[in-house]
């Protein structure tokens, strides 16, 4: 099974071809992501028109460059799968309305997959390991603690009541006057500063919900720059170095947390894992934290290359490979959503965060 995958949910576009065999073993033959972050940089954040009218520009041309890396046509594809949401209602348009159209043109079977099923798969297209397992998906619009039983079968834990880590990241590298996008920006400030010179929150700490927030942490450091104010260097990477400080200390309590559910809900499980998705999973620190957590609790620590932890076409692919196997392809009528629980029984969170409580 070679499948096509298309990705355009946000500020990057992607093309893909994914192989799958017979006993489940995925080979990835091509992977192309075309960043959009000299478009945004300016704004200090995507765009959501400017982002669609790129993937508009540019898809075609990426498809192509998918097909030619992995030595193919159209007609040796057997499969086409493209992201339909969650995500940035333009940006899905575009790629799921190429996706459809080869599709239809070639006679072939779609997949309609959500995004986040993606990012919730790829530890089996890299490592191939067995359901069950928790992800801790953290990125631009997603902070999330995931269940995975099985394909389809998703449990969310917990998820932001307001901010996405990402999103705290970005918002207070533009505060200091850093460069996007923030989160290395944020990183490599903190290396150069001193973590114990300023106090600021763990948002959630110690409370027994699995939720997270980072709203008032941004809004911690936001107070602290406007009393520093001017700001010298050594001014921001204390607060930088403060702030990732924090985040890290809430992720150990939040995941620690988590780590003991899961053995509760799965306690024949011998070799439990942890897999952790999303750009923010390339902060070294962060990553530390979570593997010095993982062996504490006698957990495998997994984190996919950081090609397919960010947002790619090959995790598309793979996702439309794993439903080919087990699932009727979709009706070439569905539409994109830019709200799409990956738990479909889980209840929206009220507030700010309600956008993000769609993961």
């Amino acid at each position: 099974m070679r499948v096509l995958g298309i990705e355009t949910s946000c500020d990057e576009t992607a093309a893909a071809i994914v192989e799958r065999d017979d006993q489940g073993n995925g080979r990835i033959l091509s992977n192309v992501v075309l960043s959009q972050i000299d478009d945004h940089a300016p704004y200090g954040g995507v765009v959501p028109e400017i982002a669609a009218r790129a993937h508009v520009e540019v898809l075609d041309r990426l498809i192509g460059q998918a097909l030619h890396e992995a030595q193919m046509t159209l007609d040796d594809v057997d499969a086409v799968a493209a992201t339909a949401g969650p995500g940035l209602i333009g940006g899905l348009i575009v790629g799921l309305m190429t996706g459809k159209a080869i599709a239809m043109a070639g006679q072939k079977p779609f997949y309609a997959i959500n995004h986040l099923e993606g990012h919730a798969l790829t530890p089996r297209l890299t490592d191939r390991i067995d359901f069950p397992y928790l992800l801790l998906l953290v990125s631009g619009g997603h902070t999330q603690m995931v269940l995975v039983k099985g394909l389809g079968d998703y449990e969310r834990l917990g998820t932001t009541i307001d901010d996405a880590l990402g999103e705290a990241f970005d918002k207070t590298a533009k505060l200091l006057g850093l460069p996007y996008p923030g989160g290395p920006e944020v990183e490599k400030a903190a290396l150069l500063g001193d973590p114990d010179r300023f106090t600021l929150p763990r948002p959630l700490k110690g409370e027994e919900r699995l939720d997270f927030s980072f709203s008032g942490l941004k809004t911690a450091v936001r107070q602290l720059a406007t009393t520093l104010e001017p700001l010298s260097q050594t001014d921001v990477n204390d607060i930088c170095a403060a702030f990732q400080t924090a985040v890290a200390d809430t992720l150990d309590d939040r995941v620690s947390r988590s780590l003991m559910r899961f053995r509760q809900s799965f306690p024949n499980v011998e070799d439990p894992a942890l897999v952790v998705a999303g750009g923010v999973a390339a902060n070294n620190v962060l990553r530390g934290c979570l593997q010095d957590l993982c062996s504490a609790n006698g957990f495998r620590f997994i984190a996919p290359p950081m090609a397919l932890c960010t947002d790619n076409a090959a995790m598309i692919a793979w996702a439309g490979a794993e439903r080919a196997n087990r699932t009727p392809p979709d009706s070439l009528d569905v539409a994109p959503r830019s709200r799409w629980p990956l738990d479909m029984q889980s209840v929206p969170l009220i507030g700010a965060g309600r956008r993000g409580a769609k993961a």
